[in-house]
């Protein structure tokens, strides 16, 4: 009786499924290593030349009704002083 050599295909089989997630792997982590660096690009070629992360910051509070416009106008009055 040949006990182990009814399961020899199924070894070939199992060797190729573990190439393909190797593969698999390797392609998203290439994946996520590009679109990190390439969001940071986009980010930085959006944003205006002069624009602070105070100014931006300021400008998402008006925008979501935190500020009132005078306090939005004293407040970037006042960044604009600073050196």
């Amino acid at each position: 009786m040949m006990w182990g050599y009814g399961n020899m295909g199924w070894a070939w089989g199992y060797g190729l499924l573990a190439l393909a997630g190797v593969a698999l792997l390797i392609y998203v982590i290439v994946r996520l290593a590009s679109n990190r660096s390439g969001s940071d690009n986009t980010r930085s070629a959006s944003r205006p030349a002069g624009s602070s992360t105070a100014k931006r910051i300021l400008e998402e509070r008006f925008a979501r009704g935190e500020l009132t416009a005078e306090q939005y106008r004293e407040q970037l009055r006042v960044l604009d002083e600073s050196p």
